[in-house]
């Protein structure tokens, strides 16, 4: 059985699509080194807006934000009030974002109607509604825009392993 085996990592670069292009020094059967270059694609957690986020300990958006952190989930917070969840600023308004990922609801439908043409623009992966916060209209709108929507709780998807999914 002929087995590589690689050594000495020279160096790598990753690209913003998140692929990882690597240089290896591997070892043949005449002890030759000889360069191999592969590129991976790195599974990186990404980006995670919390819409309705509170200060509140009680709330399940503040819970949310700290459970997506403890999760290892880089996250951003939108809320009423410009406050601080730990080490995490809520931001108002409509603040320019890159590279969201994943919306996670936590505003009723009466007040998400606002937020519809700004969400859609951060052309997001998937929003997710969480209980409380279903909206027919926004849904629609979402599919429409090629978005992946879930009803589901941020929290029990994280906890069972099934955010990323």
């Amino acid at each position: 059985m002929n087995q590589q085996v690689f050594t000495n990592t020279i160096g790598f670069r990753i690209l913003a699509d998140n692929t990882k292009i690597c240089k290896l020094g591997r070892l043949n059967k005449g002890h030759q080194k000889e360069t191999l270059i592969f590129t991976q694609k790195l599974t990186m957690p990404l980006k995670t807006l919390v819409l309705g986020a509170s200060s509140n300990p009680e709330r399940y958006s503040y819970k949310a934000v700290n459970m997506l952190i403890n999760y290892g989930h880089p996250v951003v917070a939108l809320g009423a009030r410009k406050e601080m969840i730990g080490q995490t600023p809520i931001l108002t308004g409509f603040p320019a974002f890159d590279s969201i990922d994943t919306i996670t609801l936590y505003i009723g439908p009466a007040r998400q109607k606002e937020y519809y043409e700004y969400l859609l623009g951060l052309n997001p992966r998937r929003i997710i509604f969480n209980p409380g916060t279903s909206n027919a209209e926004f849904r629609k709108l979402a599919l429409e825009n090629n978005i992946e929507v879930e009803e589901a709780c941020t929290l029990v998807l994280l906890s069972t392993n099934l955010f990323e999914n």
